[in-house]
């Protein structure tokens, strides 16, 4: 797929996306770099370019209605692990016990000797 980037500091580049990774690195081949202000070309065989330098991509509408039609049908078929299930455990919580958090001194067992109710030691008879 034919695609046009452009960087922060101006330069253009145009070639075929090879890859894309979560960061936004991309790999592109049969590049052609446009200088900053549009006077020097330059044609390399492939160019890495790192996501954070990035300033906007130009890719074709059709390529991004696959990509919307992948997404749908690949998040069909996993509905179990959504809203409720234990396969996320979302902010807060989820580690340890879920009840009797403490606070005002009421929770803290973990290195703390259990004491008897009326407290201090038994009164003999």
């Amino acid at each position: 797929m034919a695609k046009l980037v452009e960087l922060k500091n101006g330069e253009t580049y145009n070639g075929h996306l090879v890859n894309c990774d979560n960061w936004m690195n991309i790999n592109l081949r049969e590049v052609i770099c446009t200088s900053r202000d549009g006077d020097k070309f330059w044609r390399m065989p492939e160019c890495y370019v790192r996501g954070s330098t990035i300033k906007y991509m130009r890719i074709p509408d059709e390529v991004i209605d696959m990509v919307k039609e992948e997404t749908l049908s690949k998040g069909r078929g996993r509905g179990d692990m959504k809203r409720g299930g234990m396969g996320q455990r979302g902010r807060g919580g989820g580690r340890g016990t879920f009840g009797n958090r403490g606070g005002r001194g009421g929770g803290q067992t973990r290195g703390v000797a259990h004491q008897r109710p009326g407290g201090g030691r038994p009164k003999p008879n």
